[in-house]
């Protein structure tokens, strides 16, 4: 059998990094302050890269480095002296956009691995060898192909393929949006974007002036920039046999919630398919954990031609039956869990626990004690942490959650 395809998860600061590999990330993307297409992500001080490639490393994680922005002059200095110290850590590799950083990059640390940014448009055969004759080790394509465009690339271009399988997408060609620029003088392309396609809008005409005409819309706006999210989950096969090598999940914005139930999904769907290729069938149980993530609804992009699945979400909503995000276990106490705790719980509340493995566990809060004095409380407020009695123990990292219900919700 072929390599096994990697799951990529995005890793915005430490906390999603640990995330992501506790729920089966074969690799991580993650960025330092600067150079990156998402500088408010949290991101990483050069200090703060060593220890995540450290942790990363000795869990059998990659780790790739995004410096995918778009350069300045006076920034060349400062990009070639950031990629040398870096390389010390030794990351697998460089996420790079820009031609002059690539050649910095090449000459800075030689011994680090390049991947080539979707933000450099490879969409054909010829850019992929092109990229490959330069000392590229992968390009990750642009979003806009279809899939047997992506088949041909891989087949025929001798390089490594990675495409984007599931998460936001951009209402511009492959994110080159001058909006957040010329609206809020934020560069979208060096990583400052304000997202002003998620906005709402109306129409003035010329000649009355204050007269707002409503474009499609619901009670708070319309929304016609709007992209539906990705999700390829159902189609994983056919990219796998398409030659893809690497999976990737766009978010390094997301919450840890995202984050757990997005790649702990893709994670068993694509253990499930190498296990048993002719077999493989998608398990209603991932449809609906994805359902129960904030999304725009979903759709499959530009992979299969279909030309509704580009259309805009005009209503900007997600399904009615998300979950609420209620802490993190950060350990075990005798039979207690020592819960750092994200939205207000109270004893006696069904919750349930994902683990990192195996299907969401219903549960209830026991007990609730404080984490120092052990003394009973009837409620735990957000961003405190406290000892919670369950009826079985669970590992660092779960997600506790609440308010679950849901059904898969795809295309209208």
């Amino acid at each position: 059998m072929t390599k096994k395809v990697e799951l990529l998860a995005p890793a915005g600061n430490r906390e999603k990094l640990e995330i992501a590999v506790h729920y089966g990330a074969d690799a991580v993307y993650l960025a330092g302050k600067d150079f990156s297409l998402r500088n408010f992500s949290g991101n990483f001080t050069l200090d703060e890269l060593g220890d995540a490639l450290d942790y990363a490393h000795g869990q059998g994680v990659k780790v790739y480095v995004a410096c995918n922005a778009f350069a300045r002059n006076h920034e060349l200095d400062a990009i070639g002296e950031y990629l040398a110290a870096l390389s010390r850590f030794k990351p697998d590799a460089f996420i790079i956009a820009d031609p002059g950083v690539f050649a910095i990059a090449k000459e800075a640390a030689p011994d680090v691995d390049i991947h080539v940014s979707t933000q450099a448009n490879v969409t054909s055969i010829a850019s992929a060898r092109f990229w490959k004759g330069m000392g590229a080790s992968r390009v990750i394509l642009a979003r806009e192909l279809p899939l047997d465009q992506i088949r041909e690339i891989a087949g025929q271009s001798g390089i490594e393929v990675e495409t984007f399988v599931h998460g936001a997408m951009c209402i511009s060609y492959s994110g080159r949006c001058l909006l957040s620029a010329f609206m809020a003088n934020r560069d979208s392309n060096r990583g400052q974007c304000c997202h002003p396609c998620r906005w709402k809008y109306h129409v003035v005409e010329e000649l009355r002036p204050g007269q707002y005409y409503p474009i499609v819309e619901d009670d708070r706006g319309a929304y016609i920039f709007n992209s539906r999210d990705l999700c390829l989950l159902e189609h994983l096969p056919k990219l796998i046999e398409a030659g893809i090598c690497s999976f990737k999940i766009e978010g390094r914005m997301k919450g840890v919630n995202y984050l757990a139930s997005v790649v702990k999904t893709y994670r068993e769907a694509i253990d499930a398919y190498y296990d048993d290729p002719p077999g493989f069938e998608v398990r209603p149980e991932w449809l609906e954990e994805l359902s129960r993530i904030s999304s725009r609804k979903y759709c499959t992009g530009f992979y299969f031609g279909d030309p509704r699945d580009v259309e805009p979400n005009y209503e900007n909503t997600s399904p009615d039956t998300i979950h609420r995000f209620a802490g993190k276990i950060l350990g075990v106490d005798g039979d207690l869990c020592v819960l750092e705790v994200r939205n207000k719980i109270f004893q006696g509340d069904p919750i349930e626990i994902l683990p990192r493995k195996g299907p969401a566990v219903a549960d209830a809060v026991q007990e609730i004690l404080g984490l120092e004095d052990r003394t009973p409380k009837e409620l735990a407020q957000n961003n405190t942490t406290v000892l919670v009695r369950l009826s079985r123990t669970y590992s660092p990292n779960d997600l506790m959650r609440m308010g679950v219900e849901s059904s898969y919700q795809y295309r209208e």
